[in-house]
């Protein structure tokens, strides 16, 4: 029987994250992960290939749409569907691979298979050729991650109703892609789609997209895309789907409950994802998932059973690969004897379409209900010389600050490199930075960056220099 320290199962971005942390901490660590490959959802048919097709599909469109304005004469763009998918696999394989590194590094032991409790400090491992053994430990984090959730009427048959997962290798390009969300998952791979050519339409409950995200952003985000070629059905409910002869038609009501039916090659479905814990053996422990699946935990990320942690997808919260990530090094500095925190508030969350959208804090809906004293201030792209130089003119910047203390409450983009913009945001929240703190610092010109700084101008009595 293998002895460890601490045991984590689940190798996504969370999993992997707090291996390493309790390794440098001192701790003879164990990580286990069911499928052949490391890096969880994320690095798999995730964050990383998804990215990857947005990349290549944003080459494509520039190519074809935009190099002849920057004086680029190209006589024919030509799509290589087969090579863009290559490439896509190329860097998931690169990017498993240099975790796979991580852990021999850090000196972490990992085994594949399928993990279930037999008790609180024994894991039982079945491989897929049905080879079994045991794991004992002291500790155990659970980062299994999450599975793409359905509703009713609509069952995927991964060939023409698709997840996520299918939608990054299909074996050609849809004609009519129909997406069933319109959250980040929808958005992101409906824009990938659009920009190679395909008629994407965008069938949401809400009668607003990115949900997460604040409404300013949601409104810009749909203005864009729809400029792009992508068509919006908001506050429409989907009733059922049902693919006939490589065919799907979906039939929704919308909000005047009058039937509306939609048809393509492809339907993405794209409503969410769901806590995975299947076959975890959770009841031989005690520890009882919610009505999402989720496992509930306390200000500490630990079980109703001691020394079992839970962290990532599996738990309340955002489904992000970076939150995950905090809360892995959060537990392995906890069991450690440290004082680690976490701030929620300043977790931030991104939508990488073309323009990117990306916010932190709190949202402007969220202030009103509250009735919170709060100001605002905003400053357009269109008014910055490198946005006009790169002809990346869309979108905006927009603070929320406290009304009589001026701290920043909320910081919400749209725009150029907003994913990494959001960065700066991140600093003057986890610091409690004023407005006026931000717009007396130096911003390189001319940088996307000087947006925030004239927002914050904005916020702090009204006065921005370039509006």
């Amino acid at each position: 029987m293998n002895k460890f320290d601490t045991t984590i199962i689940g190798s996504g971005p969370g999993g992997y994250v707090a291996a390493i942390r309790c390794a440098q901490l001192g701790m003879k660590t164990a990580l286990i992960e069911r499928y052949s490959t490391l890096g969880g959802t994320c690095l798999n048919v995730g964050c990383i290939p998804s990215k990857a097709l947005l990349d290549s599909s944003e080459h494509f469109e520039n190519a074809s749409k935009h190099f002849e304005a920057h004086g680029i004469k190209a006589e024919k763009i030509e799509l290589d569907w087969p090579r863009m998918r290559q490439r896509k696999d190329d860097v998931v394989e690169q990017t498993c691979a240099g975790i796979e590194y991580l852990m021999k590094k850090n000196k972490i032991t990992v085994i594949n298979g399928h993990a279930s409790f037999k008790d609180k400090e024994t894991i039982d491992v079945v491989a897929v050729d049905g080879t079994q053994q045991t794991v004992n430990t002291e500790r155990v984090i659970i980062a299994t991650g999450s599975k793409p959730s359905s509703i009713p009427g609509v069952v995927c048959d991964k060939k023409r109703i698709i997840t996520s997962t299918e939608a990054l290798s299909l074996e050609n390009v849809p004609e009519k892609l129909i997406v069933i969300g319109g959250g980040v998952i929808g958005l992101e791979l409906g824009s990938v789609y659009a920009r190679l050519g395909a008629e994407v339409q965008v069938v949401e409950f809400l009668d607003r997209l990115i949900p997460g995200m604040d409404f300013s952003l949601a409104k810009e985000v749909q203005r864009i895309l729809k400029k792009q070629g992508m068509k919006f059905f908001i506050s429409h409910a989907v009733q059922s789907a049902t693919v006939s002869a490589n065919k799907v038609k979906v039939s929704a009501l919308n909000k005047k409950c009058e039937e509306v039916e939609f048809n393509g090659d492809y339907c993405l479905v794209a409503v969410g994802r769901r806590a995975y814990t299947n076959k975890l053996g959770l009841e031989k422990i005690g520890i009882t998932p919610d009505k999402q699946g989720r496992i509930p935990v306390n200000e500490n990320l630990e079980t109703a059973v001691p020394g079992i942690y839970a962290i990532g997808d599996v738990v309340a919260g955002a489904m992000l690969a970076h939150k995950a990530e905090e809360e892995g090094t959060f537990v392995a500095e906890k069991m450690a004897g440290q004082k680690p925190h976490i701030n929620y508030k300043a977790i931030p969350g991104v939508l990488y379409t073309w323009p990117e959208a990306a916010g932190v804090g709190f949202m402007e809906d969220e202030l009103k209900a509250e009735n919170y004293n709060y100001k605002s201030g905003s400053f357009p792209f269109k008014a910055l010389g490198r946005a006009r130089a790169s002809m990346d003119t869309d979108g905006f910047v927009k603070v929320l600050a406290d009304k009589e203390t001026d701290e920043i409450l909320g910081i919400h983009l749209v725009g150029a490199r907003a994913a990494d913009l959001i960065a700066e945001a991140v600093v003057a929240l986890e610091y409690r930075a004023s407005a006026e703190d931000i717009a007396r610092m130096s911003h390189a010109h001319p940088t996307y960056a000087e947006a925030i700084k004239e927002a914050m101008l904005d916020a702090t009595g009204k006065r921005s220099i370039h509006m």
